[in-house]
């Protein structure tokens, strides 16, 4: 079966690229790739499930990437605090991937985690003065647990891992930030793998929303690594993840 396919043509597709690449600059800035924000939107044009998954992930690849080399670049990255999570993370994201879920049930699963993502960009947790040990039997459970949803519904699950690592105490915004770039992007690709090799299929419109979302990552990767005050910008997104969210659970 060939990896592209054609698909239902996306009504207003220039100003759909134009979203991607918003929401790639938007969450590239804090380290994420962005696989909730391209969801919602996929939701909100009514792609089809089938591609959604693999579409967000692959999305999620190139994004990361990015954000990952830049803030590496700038010394932001801790491999210590980085390997707990990626080595149950890994595993189980391949086996979510593996998973076919039925529609309803991952449209109520995505929404859901759509909410965390709202959460995530309008309380956004401070970080203490001191960083604390971490705790590396939590590291693997946490690891694991989000490992598996982000290949079942096709996301990294740095969204939810970076208020928690703030909260825990263990890591500064620029460490958090890094390393939710790694662990989105090995959970990503290791969730693509997973769903790739059940065969799973991507639109040929892929390469048109790649190209958005790498240049938009540039844009936001650069401006995350140095100073970006992007909280009205944030707001506004987190309103669209909420009707998203709404749509996806109650529709």
């Amino acid at each position: 079966m060939s990896m592209l396919v054609e698909i239902t043509h996306i009504p207003q597709f220039p100003l759909f690229l134009g979203l991607v690449f918003l929401i790639a600059i938007l969450y590239s800035s804090v380290g994420h790739g962005g696989a909730s924000g391209y969801l919602a939107l996929m939701a909100l044009f009514s792609i089809p499930q089938m591609v959604m998954r693999p579409s967000a992930l692959t999305l999620n690849i190139f994004v990361s990437s990015i954000a990952l080399f830049s803030y590496y670049k700038n010394n932001h990255l801790r491999p210590k605090l980085l390997w707990p999570f990626i080595a149950t993370s890994i595993p189980f994201s391949f086996f979510g991937g593996l998973i076919s879920i039925n529609t309803r049930l991952y449209k109520i699963i995505l929404g859901v985690f759509l909410l965390f993502a709202v959460l995530r960009f309008l309380f956004k947790p401070e970080p203490g003065e001191t960083r604390k040990a971490v705790n590396n039997s939590l590291a693997l459970v946490i690891g694991a647990l989000l490992g598996f949803f982000s290949g079942l519904i096709g996301i990294g699950g740095g969204i939810i891992l970076s208020p928690l690592i703030i909260i825990l105490g263990w890591a500064n915004l620029k460490e958090t930030a890094a390393l939710s770039a790694a662990f989105i992007f090995v959970n990503s690709l290791s969730g693509f793998v997973g769903m790739m090799s059940q065969g799973a299929v991507l639109s040929h419109e892929i390469i048109y929303m790649v190209v958005a979302g790498v240049f938009g990552g540039i844009i936001g990767s650069w401006m995350g690594s140095f100073r970006f005050s992007e909280k009205k910008l944030l707001n506004v997104l987190a309103v669209v993840l909420f009707f998203a969210s709404v749509k996806l659970i109650l529709l």
